[in-house]
């Protein structure tokens, strides 16, 4: 289960990827196209190229979890295909599961109240 926590980082890799690779071929992808970890726990997002479908590859402290959503009548909203990743926040992950667009969704900037001397 991938648990929705603060910190919680989210990567978006902009490249669409071949549909049928598994979870080892998505570790390798992660470890060296993404030259990320893929057992810090961070979040990873992959898209097909008709943009109808996604796998989410987290850790989750005790293995690899690895998940599929295919959208039947609509397509996910992905940032520009380009060589890279997209970090987004756990609230815009929600919104890109949810087949709605992700970007719209902004983080509010909290005000810290000034120091009291």
């Amino acid at each position: 289960m991938i648990a929705i926590r603060a910190g919680l980082r989210v990567l978006i890799a902009t490249q669409p990827i071949d549909f049928r690779k598994g979870v080892h071929s998505l570790v390798a992808l992660v470890a060296e196209a993404l030259k990320a970890n893929p057992y810090c726990g961070d979040v990873f997002i992959f898209r097909s190229k008709r943009m109808d479908r996604l796998k989410l590859l987290a850790w989750d402290g005790s293995g690899i979890v690895l998940i599929t959503k295919w959208l039947e009548d609509s397509r996910f909203v992905f940032p520009p295909v380009q060589d890279g990743v997209v970090c987004v926040s756990s609230t815009q992950m929600s919104v890109l599961l949810a087949g709605l667009d992700w970007r719209r969704v902004e983080a509010k900037t909290v005000k810290q109240p000034w120091k009291i001397a």
